[in-house]
């Protein structure tokens, strides 16, 4: 393993944690520094650790001297328990709860408008 996995590392357990936990716009791509900032309370502790160990890991990719210092051994520990996490979560099941969500959204604006239309109808007299 070489330092030049790292970022793909990093890059692949963002994007599980944006895809699960949300927090992203569509088409934008998160870096696991701001995921870790944005949703990483919802992360158990000790996975929030292993979290933490790959992201500044990641910073110091980017630097060859700070490079040197990165356990490899255990960002790969760090790597492999985020991922079996995170990852259970299949893509079938994130569209059938997206559209479970926009679904309920519909049928609550649906709730909403024969609401008022019903108390419009009373206001007039119609019933």
């Amino acid at each position: 393993m070489g330092i030049e996995k790292i970022r793909p590392m990093a890059d692949e357990v963002a994007s599980l944690m944006a895809a699960r936990f949300g927090g992203l716009r569509r088409g934008q791509q998160a870096d696991l520094e701001s995921m870790l900032r944005k949703r990483g309370g919802a992360l158990p502790r000790r996975l929030r650790r292993e979290a933490r160990v790959l992201a500044d890991a990641d910073l110091k990719s980017g630097q060859p001297k700070l490079a040197r210092q990165v356990d490899f051994d255990r960002i790969d520990r760090a790597y492999k328990a985020l991922v079996a996490y995170l990852r259970p979560l299949g893509q079938g099941l994130r569209l059938r709860g997206g559209a479970a969500s926009i679904a309920a959204s519909v049928l609550f604006g649906l709730l909403v408008l024969a609401a008022i239309a019903i108390w419009i109808m009373l206001r007039r007299g119609l019933i």
